[in-house]
């Protein structure tokens, strides 16, 4: 029997966001932050996303909820398209989809109460009383392991793990089914890092939820994702799956990428460091063909002229290469 997948959650369709930067329409010039990406994300996997600062991750997570409004290509979530939908139509679908921002201390609002903060989603998308809304509260606290009485707390009287742990008991209130978490560990220290992804893994479980992982830590990603998607100036790389990316890379990027990362083991560690000749391109003024192709090398001429389409190397692993690493 042929396997079935499940159809996908959220699936973009050469999804692009551009930024106009300047402000004379004469000297106007655009930032490509993402470029034509197509994406299938299945129901109750979690997709890691990984690449250098710069590289689109979070404009990407921003557009995949319809936090910034997206330039061309299509987003379809559910199998509807909400690519041109009005606020009035995406509130509905909001409570479907949840974001957990990098840093917490600045999406949570300093002059107002954890309780307050926490009521909010219940207070624009259901009906309920202030004790039922309190009820509410207090288990959304219990699940993110905080205690009922930090409700009347202020942001600024919790530690950074504390307060990432609010956001994610704001990002839960309304039982989403996706929740893109942009970077939610990078600015926490090892051990409350390892806290907050157990959690998130926990909360993956109870309630079957979809995650999109943005992070530059690979290691990270690698213990915490089922897939992964590589990003490099805007455009996904590489993607497959978690063990088959970092085990057996086929895009050169990925392959230095992973040279980069400190293995303590001398055994598994990579027999070089790859180091990248040039600077990051910028994305005013990206290059033509494949965008690595001025820091690649095995690049020809057909990368400099001809842009590379992801193409299947492995069972779900894909490449936008035109000349991949053997497996």
């Amino acid at each position: 029997m042929t396997e079935t997948r499940p159809k996908p959650l959220v699936r973009t369709s050469d999804l692009s966001k551009h930024y106009p930067v300047g402000r004379s329409p004469f000297q106007r010039r655009i930032v490509h932050a993402v470029e034509q990406i197509s994406l299938d994300i299945f129901p109750g996997e979690t997709l890691g996303i990984v690449g250098e600062s710069g590289c689109g991750k979070s404009t990407l997570g921003r557009c995949l909820v319809r936090l910034t409004e997206i330039t061309s290509g299509s987003l379809e979530f559910g199998g509807r398209d909400i690519t041109k939908a009005s606020q009035r139509q995406l509130r509905p679908i909001r409570r479907q989809m949840q974001m957990v921002f990098q840093d917490p201390a600045a999406s949570l609002n300093p002059r107002r109460r954890v309780g307050d903060l926490l009521a909010d989603p219940f207070r624009v998308h259901e009906k309920l009383s202030r004790s039922e809304m309190a009820d509410r509260v207090e288990d959304l606290l219990v699940r993110v392991e905080l205690l009922p009485e930090h409700a009347q707390r202020f942001p600024h009287e919790f530690s950074g793990g504390q307060r990432q742990r609010i956001g994610i008991a704001r990002a839960l209130a309304l039982r989403p089914r996706l929740i893109v978490a942009d970077e939610p560990v990078s600015a926490l220290d090892v051990s409350i890092q390892a806290q907050i992804i157990n959690l998130l893994a926990d909360l993956r479980d109870e309630f079957n939820l979809t995650y999109v992982f943005i992070a530059h830590d690979l290691s990270v990603v690698r213990q915490f994702s089922s897939r992964v998607a590589v990003m490099y100036m805007g455009s996904i790389v590489e993607t497959g799956p978690v063990d088959a990316v970092f085990s057996a890379p086929r895009h050169h990027y990925t392959i230095a990428l992973r040279s980069a990362v400190p293995v303590p083991d001398v055994d598994n560690r990579p027999a070089q460091r790859i180091m990248l000749k040039g600077d990051l391109p910028s994305p005013l003024d990206p290059p033509s063909g494949c965008r690595f192709h001025t820091r690649c090398v095995a690049a020809t001429s057909v990368c400099r002229h001809e842009r590379p389409v992801l193409s299947l190397v492995d069972k779900d692993h894909f490449v936008a290469c035109h000349h991949p690493r053997r497996g």
